[in-house]
């Protein structure tokens, strides 16, 4: 596997690949972003796209704003993970951080087996989201889980 930044010419394949996911847009602390228009890393195996983290740098602080592997439990996710580590912290990040949904039970093992801890409940944001920002966000979610509230989780670098 190889993971590299991606470029200009990378744009329309990661929105595809993403948009394919229905990881196109992401609604999160009251407002929209296309992970397309942030910087993202890219796994590739064989010469095929089998994942794509993008995020949002800060100065201290840096979000994963989307993740996605084409194969769960293939360790494309962690290496993309560990990959954005290493490059938030050469440019000086002291943690990174994500947002997720209550009903997200995969995302929450996932990351708190990754070294991530809970650090704030968003109560009612995803309602919220659903009536101002994105309707079409399901109602529940994952497992049949009622989707109502964001979760922040943050890991120390």
């Amino acid at each position: 596997m190889r993971i590299r930044e991606s470029g200009p010419d990378d744009r329309d394949a990661v929105a595809v690949f993403l948009s394919s996911r229905g990881m196109r847009p992401v609604a999160r602390l009251r407002e929209v972003l296309d992970p397309v228009d942030h910087p993202a890393l890219l796994a590739e195996e064989d010469g095929r796209l089998s994942g794509v983290a993008t995020y949002v740098p800060g100065v201290e602080r840096w979000e994963l704003l989307a993740l996605y592997a084409r194969e769960s439990r293939s360790g494309v996710g962690t290496a993309l993970v560990e990959e954005l580590e290493r490059t938030a912290t050469r440019a000086g990040a002291r943690t990174l951080f994500l947002i997720t949904t209550n009903d997200n039970l995969d995302a929450l093992r996932f990351y708190q087996r990754r070294g991530f801890r809970l650090r704030a409940l968003h109560a009612g944001q995803a309602d919220w989201a659903r009536e101002h920002l994105k309707p079409q966000i399901p109602t529940a979610g994952d497992h049949g889980i009622p989707l109502r509230d964001e979760l922040e989780l943050e890991k120390e670098l």
